[in-house]
């Protein structure tokens, strides 16, 4: 048995500002930090653009940030959240700076403002092509300051500890009381009691196999907190990023980011045409949303597995320094962006949905909060204007933290039983688990991608039984190793996203379903 003041799941950029303010206010109480991989290894370390950030008062504003907030939500964005988050930026990205995360500079020795899709104006801080990294480093070295903060670095939360676990039947209403934790170096299953926990797990792009997301993305939060009966809400909203590397063997990963459309690029088919054209004003700048079915229409109209980002028009000596991680990453698949076309296709990129949580970062769960990705704010709507992710997460970490402030919640006083595998043993063949997990990622790229239809989600259902059965069983007769728990939680996840597909009736920002009416402007009629 563990005990903390408050338990932290997950190491990006949510959890770490969490903590290290949390830990800083009070340095008489405990902050646990439990991360399964490295304690770097988070989509924060993976973000590139950057940080979206009203800066330049003469030619932006809070206004035309909201604006364009709310036009990429769709009409689904929560607008007092918007403007929250929007007004609270620049005070956030100074904190940043305060810490000693570096941003680039111009020739005038001010930020340097990038411009992404759907940004009416320049308003994107960023660290070269690796702002997440940057972000990352920073707020690592500030973590590793404070001898309040313990990191559990290879640490797998297994569930979160609620009622159900104490054997209290019918509760008033549910409180999480800490996490079982399985400790993946020795197999040991831990039991942290905590008297507050935030979830900062990140997203579920492993779910969908292609995707940006590093494979420690497998919705493992969302789970978790769905398992515990929390509100889980707009998770058919999946944005896809419309320009991954296209690669024949491997699939879809590496991120070629929005800022590169931003700086100039333009998308081409095979035939070399500049198609955005056709379905935007906006061409390449527009919505990410719009971009990537537009990808779609024309893969799907050819029959080709990819479009094309031309470059070869830029200022090269420019785009090398702006971007020096695609350039390199691009002379590793032999793309000379001075003279090759870069070839991209769409992946599955960013959770809109999640856990809903108010202002405070609370969710319907007592003593569980929830930040970043893994969290419904209500933010992003339909889909979410890039490089607001980052803001959103150093926005809900402070107002978390200033909750805490205000209210300290009581200290648990509940006898927590140790984890019981009894009758449970190791799994002597791991293929079962492989065999179902590539299964699931091949269901929801065939039946649940960047165009759904009632029949496919239906037929989705039927697979997912089907799965959800074999490991249901695999997983009560076994001892919990992390690629099990991982497909337990991808399978919920998948469960999310299909069931709340089919309860939306209408086409809004990253959802697109043929059957429901389709409006004439659409570039699917």
């Amino acid at each position: 048995m563990m005990d903390t003041n408050y338990l932290v799941i997950g190491s990006g950029v949510a959890g770490l500002t969490f903590a290290v303010k949390i830990a800083e206010q009070f340095a008489d109480r405990t902050v646990t930090i439990v991360t399964k991989a490295n304690e770097d290894e988070s989509n924060t370390k993976y973000a590139q653009g950057g940080v979206a950030v009203v800066l330049d008062g003469k030619e932006d504003s809070f206004q035309k940030h909201i604006d364009d907030t709310l036009l990429a939500g769709d009409g689904l964005c929560d607008e007092e959240v918007v403007s929250l988050v929007i007004k609270e930026g620049p005070q956030r990205l100074k904190e940043l700076i305060d810490w000693g995360a570096n941003f680039d500079s111009n020739d005038q020795g001010k930020l340097d403002l990038g411009k992404e899709g759907g940004h009416s104006e320049y308003r994107v801080v960023h660290h070269k092509d690796i702002t997440g990294y940057e972000v990352e480093r920073a707020l690592l070295h500030r973590a590793h300051q404070l001898p309040n903060i313990t990191i559990l670095t290879h640490h797998f939360a297994i569930d979160l500890i609620t009622e159900h676990h104490l054997q209290l039947t019918n509760p008033d209403s549910i409180t999480c009381f800490g996490a079982y934790v399985l400790d993946q170096n020795s197999g040991h299953i831990k039991t942290i009691k905590a008297d507050n926990t935030l979830l900062a797990s990140g997203g579920i792009g492993y779910v969908y196999g292609h995707t940006t997301n590093p494979v420690i993305a497998t919705g493992d939060g969302v789970a978790m907190a769905y398992r515990a009966k929390a509100k889980i809400r707009d998770m058919e909203f999946i944005q896809f990023h419309p320009t991954a590397l296209y690669d024949a063997e491997e699939g879809s990963s590496f991120l070629i980011s929005e800022a590169v459309r931003g700086f100039g690029g333009y998308l081409r088919n095979k035939e070399g045409r500049r198609f955005m054209l056709d379905y935007d004003d906006r061409a390449e700048l527009a919505s990410r949303d719009i971009v990537s079915q537009s990808i779609d229409c024309e893969l799907k109209k050819s029959g080709n597995t990819h479009v094309f980002l031309d470059c070869t028009h830029l200022d090269i000596e420019k785009f090398k320094s702006h971007f020096p991680n695609i350039y390199q990453k691009c002379l590793t698949y032999h793309i000379d962006i001075e003279k090759d076309w870069i070839p991209v296709v769409p992946a599955s990129h960013y959770l809109c949905g999640g856990i809903v949580v108010d202002t405070h970062g609370r969710t319907s769960v007592k003593n569980l909060f929830a930040c970043g990705e893994c969290s419904r704010t209500g933010l992003h709507g339909a889909n979410r204007l890039a490089s607001n992710s980052l803001l959103e997460a150093l926005v809900y970490a402070h107002n978390i933290y200033t909750y805490h402030t205000e209210h300290q919640l009581p200290s648990i006083q509940v006898t927590i039983p140790e984890w019981n595998d009894k009758g449970t043993s190791i799994p002597k063949e791991h293929i079962l688990i492989q065999h179902n997990l590539k299964q699931l990622q091949a269901l929801m790229r065939d039946y649940v991608g960047i165009v759904r239809s009632n029949s496919r989600l239906n037929k989705a259902i039927e697979h997912l039984n089907l799965v959800y059965n074999e490991v249901d069983e695999l997983y009560r007769t076994s001892k919990v190793n992390t690629a099990l728990c991982e497909l337990r939680n991808m399978i919920n996840v998948a469960h999310l996203i299909i069931h709340q597909s089919l309860e939306r009736k209408e086409n809004r920002g990253g959802y697109y379903n043929i059957d429901n009416q389709v409006d004439t402007t659409s570039i699917y009629t």
